[in-house]
C-alpha cells in the first residue's frame, strides 16, 4: 500500500502532461465514438436488455494480480460463476502496484480498452476526482441491489457514497487487524481470557493496557517483557470510532481535534512512554513469552500457529474505546472499480454480482475453513502454517461485525500529503502516517499529542478544501 500512495499523488500531474509524454492522440475516443454525415441514425431505441449486453463479453481486467488461476488448476469460483452465467471470459493485463496509476492513465490517455481495476482505500475521493472511474448506480438491475444480495452490506455501501453515487460497491469484508495470543501463557499469568471478555462486551482499552501493565512488572519475571508487538497505530485509531476527516451533506471537514481520536492518541503514546511496546519487527507471534500480544493483519496467523503451535493461540480484534458508542473494527472492503470509458460496464456489475453471491455462499467459506485447518509439518519437520477451526470461525463473526458497524475515513483517499510516506520522517510524511505511526517510531517532533494535532491540522485543511472546491 505504501507504494500506492506514493503513486496516486503523482495522478493529477500526470494527467495534465500526458499529451507531452505519451505518443498517442488523446482525442482518437472520441473521434472515433462521433458519427459522419453518412451514417444512418436509428429511429427507436435499441431494444437490449442490460442483461443481455452483459453476456458474452470479455472484461478487460488491468491490475497486479489474476483474478483466474495462472496455472492450470481450477479458476475461483466466482470467474466460474461469470462464465456459467453470462458467457463471460477475462482478459488479464498485468501491471506492477507501483505503476497501475500510471499505467491507468496511459490506456485511458490513448484509448485504450479497460473495464476493471482493483479497489483500495486510497481510490475515494482522489482517484474519482480525476474521472478515472464511474459510478456503478445505473447497474444496479444487474448487480441485483434490490433482490436482497446485499442486505448486509447496505450499511458500508452507503458509508463509501461519493458526490450522491456509489462508485464503490464493496462484495465482502476482509483482513481484520488481529491481536494474537497465546491462551496457555494467559492461564500460566492467571489474566482474564480476552476472547472470554470479547463475547460478554468487557474487552476495551482498560482491560488490555491492565493485562499489559500486569504483564510487564510481574515481579517473579526472569527478562525483559513486553505488553505489545505489531502493527497497531491504524486499528488503535480506528477503534476509537472517529474519523479525522468527516463527509457529511457532499464537503468534508476536518475532525482532528475530536476527543476519541486524542483518547487514541493518548493511549498510544501510554503504551510507549510505559514501555509496553516492543519495537522490534516480527512475521509472528514472538515464541519466547517475551510479548503478551502480537497485532497484526490475519495474514500473519497461519505463521503464528506454526510458530506456537503448542501454545494454544487465539485472536481478538483490537479493543473498544471505552467512550465510543460501539466497538469499530479495522478491516478492508472487497470491491471492484469500474473504469471511466469502459467498453463493457454490464459485464463488470455482472462480474461484481458474482463475486458478491459467492461471498453469500456457505459453501465456499467451508472449503476454505477445511482447507486453512490442516495441522501437518513439513519434510524436517516443522509445522507449516495452518488457522485452527476456532480462530476462523472468531475471525468470521469480527468481520460480520465490521458489516453491519463499518468504520471508513475519506483521509487516506486524499493523497500523498494526507496519506504518505515521504522520505520517513514527521516532517515529509503524511497526516494519517503521522498520526498513527510518530509516537510508536518514538520521534522527538512528536512529543505530545496536541503538538501532532496542531502540525497536522492546517495540512488538513489545506487538501480537504481543494475537494470541497471541486
Amino acid at each position: 500500500m505504501n507504494n500506492i500512495r506514493r503513486i496516486i499523488t503523482g495522478i493529477a500531474a500526470l494527467s495534465l502532461i500526458t499529451s507531452a509524454i505519451f505518443s498517442c492522440d488523446t482525442k482518437e475516443k472520441e473521434i472515433s465514438e462521433s458519427s459522419s454525415e453518412t451514417e444512418i441514425i436509428p429511429t427507436e431505441p435499441p431494444t437490449e436488455s442490460p442483461m443481455e449486453k452483459a453476456k458474452n463479453c470479455t472484461i478487460t481486467w488491468l491490475a497486479d494480480f489474476s483474478l483466474d488461476s495462472q496455472d492450470g488448476s481450477e479458476s475461483p469460483a466466482a470467474v466460474k460463476l461469470f462464465r456459467d452465467l453470462y458467457g463471460g471470459e477475462i482478459k488479464f493485463v498485468y501491471t506492477s502496484e507501483r505503476d497501475k496509476y500510471e499505467t491507468l492513465v496511459y490506456f485511458q490517455n490513448c484509448g485504450e480498452p479497460v473495464d476493471m481495476f482493483p479497489y483500495d482505500e486510497e481510490i475515494v475521493p482522489l482517484g474519482v476526482t480525476r474521472e478515472m472511474f464511474d459510478p456503478l448506480d445505473s447497474y444496479y438491475d444487474i448487480l441485483g441491489m434490490d433482490e436482497g444480495l446485499w442486505d448486509d452490506m447496505k450499511v458500508i455501501v452507503d458509508k463509501l457514497q461519493y458526490d450522491g453515487v456509489h462508485y464503490v460497491l464493496p462484495y465482502n469484508v476482509s483482513d481484520p487487524q488481529l491481536i494474537m495470543y497465546s491462551r496457555k501463557l494467559f492461564e500460566k499469568e492467571k489474566l482474564d481470557d480476552p476472547y472470554e471478555l470479547y463475547q460478554k462486551g468487557e474487552w476495551d482499552w482498560d482491560a488490555m493496557v491492565e493485562m499489559m501493565s500486569a504483564f510487564v512488572s510481574n515481579p517473579d519475571a526472569k527478562s525483559k517483557r513486553y505488553g505489545i508487538a505489531g502493527d497497531f497505530g491504524k486499528a488503535l485509531l480506528t477503534s476509537s470510532g472517529s474519523t479525522v476527516v468527516n463527509y457529511e451533506n457532499g464537503k468534508f471537514s476536518n475532525n482532528i481535534k475530536d476527543k476519541n481520536i486524542a483518547s487514541a492518541e493518548k493511549l498510544m503514546k501510554k503504551i510507549v512512554d510505559e514501555k509496553l511496546y516492543n519495537t522490534g519487527w516480527y512475521e509472528y507471534y514472538p515464541n519466547d513469552n517475551s510479548t503478551l500480544f502480537y497485532a497484526m493483519g490475519d495474514w500473519a496467523l497461519g505463521m503464528t500457529n506454526a510458530k506456537n503451535a503448542k501454545k494454544d493461540i487465539m485472536v481478538v480484534p483490537f479493543p473498544k474505546n471505552p467512550d465510543a458508542d460501539e466497538h469499530y473494527i479495522s478491516c478492508d472492503y472487497d470491491a471492484r472499480m469500474l473504469v471511466r470509458w469502459a467498453e463493457n460496464p454490464e459485464a463488470v456489475a455482472a462480474y461484481i454480482r458474482c463475486e458478491r453471491l459467492v461471498a453469500l455462499e456457505e459453501k465456499y467459506k467451508e472449503l476454505e475453513k477445511a482447507a486453512l485447518s490442516v495441522e501437518e509439518k513439513d519434510a524436517y519437520d516443522k509445522w507449516k502454517p495452518f488457522v485452527r477451526t476456532e480462530q476462523y470461525d472468531a475471525i468470521q463473526s469480527y468481520l460480520d461485525h465490521a458489516k453491519a458497524n463499518p468504520y471508513f475515513d475519506f483521509a487516506y483517499g486524499m493523497g500523498e500529503k494526507m496519506y504518505g510516506d515521504g522520505d520517513f520522517t514527521y516532517e515529509s510524511r503524511g497526516v494519517m502516517n503521522n498520526i498513527t505511526e510518530s509516537f510508536l517510531r518514538g520521534e522527538n517532533a512528536a512529543e505530545k499529542w496536541e503538538k501532532i494535532r496542531d502540525d497536522m491540522s492546517g495540512k488538513i485543511d489545506e487538501e480537504i478544501k481543494q475537494f470541497n472546491e471541486q
